[in-house]
């Protein structure tokens, strides 16, 4: 560890006499880590006096955050300089940008270094910023010093400064506060939605999913510091704090059900032997880092390996063509992708919160996504379900009719009532899907208004259509009466109307349908739909102008799709990483299990075939 903190330091620094960075009364946001220099005391001995008296030499630093991971005896001390030159008095804010430091100190020249303590173990209660945060005051043309004191027994020490304009630091705490909020308000009612439809259901999987989410909410809420200052009383807080094992054992532990219960891992005999025993032993492995303080930097260690115990249950079950295990190991990829961010920030190699800060929610909201498919896919085995039953009833009348005429009478009524019970949770239920998937739109739709990046905004523009496309469906599937069979033609009229709207194209779209779709081929053919028709209107046509046409047809009982534009083409013997395409082919050939044909060279065309199962 200490090597890695050398060799960290040697290519993050470089010796200095010091830093002074000039502000004014325009200077509304300045970065100070990378302007600032560091020292590091690896015996957490050295006091303010010694730093002034004893003459330590303090080097550059170039990164804008410094993590280094676990570290209880590791101390970093900042110093900066920052010069008035202008000719007014300057009121300003240091921000402390994470709020799991448990001990900040500051000393300003302007004050004879008295000590200011901030983090975790020092929380005020009249403090309503979710960082902890120093305000400054500096005379026309002053010239001022200031050290910070930083290090975290506890979590994992992260150093990162900004120096903003009083107001200007209010209104981005507001904006910030006001998208976290946003964020736990979709995932509680996600929560409950779920809770709402394991009461209907009676499905442990949904149960199970509500917890991993309500676990996961809290973790969240003490990483980005909410919890901090609003949810749990200071003096409480540290006490609290001594239990991070268990608030990140939780969500895992929840996880591990969700998965065992969703994908059936009773007919994998050795690994669901192996995961029970692993659950029954799990409290009892946390409870071991209650007991001594010298484990706490492998803390996540169990947690750590259970999570990856599931997704090897998850592959294999993928493997052996288990439908559901598709959906959870799409959700994984986006899970584990978040946590490996998380990780490699927390230890100072790479911070992909600084370009995306709002990367774990939004991961989070795709996640949500997953599962809503999942559970259109739960819905469409539902119905045959519901048909299995239906063949059975009518085999027991021909069969039994004359010995049994009552007793089949009665147990017909019983199951009618059953089957209508049903119908009404799953029209229930598309209602349902279809306000969430609507919420979750709106909350990216909130976040792509702030964001100014043109790539990153056409990202959330696609998410959204993708969500509207399922949304769509659950829509019709509501309104109608009859869910087995969706009007392909009103459905693919709603998919072409939103994607229209998101683009400034002037596309001329023939529609022809002469067939409608069952409710499980349907979502699959809107979110080919979408994905053809958004790709035609971003590249296929350079004066944004051309012609779509759109045929759906059943031939021989099979269906055709064409989708065709006069567009630019593509060179398909050239490598692509482009989502859409790899959904479009994965749709077509898992899903709908058809083939797909693509002639692009002066045009594109798109035919995909599937058999009427």
């Amino acid at each position: 560890m200490y090597i890695y903190r050398l060799l960290l330091l040697l290519c993050l620094v470089t010796f200095s006499f010091g830093k002074v960075i000039e502000i004014d009364d325009k200077t509304d946001f300045e970065e100070l880590l990378s302007k600032s220099s560091i020292y590091l005391d690896y015996e957490n001995t050295l006091s303010i006096k010694q730093i002034l008296n004893n003459n330590i030499q303090f080097k550059n630093n170039n990164e804008k955050l410094l993590g280094f991971g676990y570290s209880p005896k590791f101390t970093v001390w900042i110093k900066i300089q920052l010069h008035n030159k202008s000719e007014k008095t300057l009121h300003k804010i240091i921000e402390y940008d994470n709020a799991l430091t448990t001990n900040i100190t500051f000393y300003s020249s302007t004050n004879n270094y008295k000590p200011h303590n901030e983090g975790l173990k020092h929380i005020t209660k009249d403090r309503k910023s979710i960082n902890p945060i120093f305000k400054i005051t500096l005379e026309p043309k002053q010239t001022a010093t200031y050290y910070i004191k930083s290090f975290s027994y506890i979590t994992t020490l992260i150093v990162k400064l900004n120096l903003w304009d009083n107001n200007k630091f209010y209104e981005e705490e507001i904006h910030h506060q006001v998208i976290l909020a946003l964020f736990f308000g979709a995932m509680s009612i996600l929560g409950l939605y779920n809770l709402f439809i394991f009461f209907f259901t009676k499905d442990r999987s949904y149960l199970y999913y509500v917890l991993y989410i309500f676990g996961i909410m809290l973790h969240h809420l003490m990483y980005v510091g909410v919890t901090n200052v609003y949810l749990i009383p200071h003096y409480f807080l540290m006490d609290f704090i001594k239990y991070a094992t268990f608030i990140v054992g939780f969500p895992a532990l929840a996880l591990a059900l969700f998965t065992k219960s969703f994908l059936r891992t009773s007919q994998y005999p050795i690994f669901n032997k192996i995961l029970n025993i692993y659950l029954i032993a799990f409290p009892f492995l946390l409870t071991i880092f209650l007991i001594t303080d010298e484990l706490n930097k492998y803390r996540n260690i169990f947690s750590v390996i259970l999570l990856i115990f599931l997704v090897v249950i998850t592959v294999y079950a993928a493997f052996k063509k288990n439908r559901q295990a598709y959906f959870v190991l799409f959700g994984w990829f986006i899970f584990l992708t978040a946590g490996m961010f998380m990780y490699l920030s927390s230890v100072g190699i790479l911070n992909i919160f600084t370009k995306f800060p709002y990367y774990i929610e939004i991961s989070l909201v795709l996640e949500a996504i997953i599962f809503s498919v999942a559970l259109a896919d739960r819905i469409k085995q539902l119905q045959k379900d519901k048909e299995e039953a239906n063949k059975k009833l009518i085999l027991q009348q021909k069969n039994e009719q004359k010995r049994l005429r009552e007793k089949v009478n009665e147990k017909t009524r019983d199951l009618k009532i059953a089957l209508d019970e049903k119908g009404l949770l799953l029209k229930e239920l598309n209602h349902r899907v279809k306000n969430n998937m609507q919420t979750i739109v709106s909350l990216i739709r909130l976040q792509s208004d702030d964001i100014e990046d043109e790539k990153l905004q056409d990202v959330l523009i696609t998410i959204q259509n993708r969500i509207s496309a399922m949304g769509h469906l659950h829509e019709l599937l509501y309104m109608q009466e009859n869910i087995v069979d969706v009007d392909a033609h009103k459905y693919f009229k709603l998919l072409i109307d939103e994607v229209r709207q998101s683009y400034s194209s002037i596309v001329n779209i023939n529609l022809n349908t002469k067939t409608n779709l069952q409710m499980g081929q349907a979502i699959y053919c809107g979110l080919i739909l979408n994905e053809l028709i958004s790709n035609s209107f971003k590249h296929a046509f350079k004066n944004k102008e051309g012609n779509i046409d759109i045929l759906l047809d059943k031939k021989n009982n099979e269906y055709i799709l064409i989708v065709e534009d006069n567009g630019v083409g593509f060179d398909q013997s050239k490598p692509t990483n482009s989502l859409g395409l790899i959904l479009i082919k994965t749709l077509a050939k898992e899903q709908l299990k058809g083939n797909i044909d693509i002639d692009s060279k002066n045009k594109v065309k798109v035919e995909i075939r599937w058999a009427n199962v």
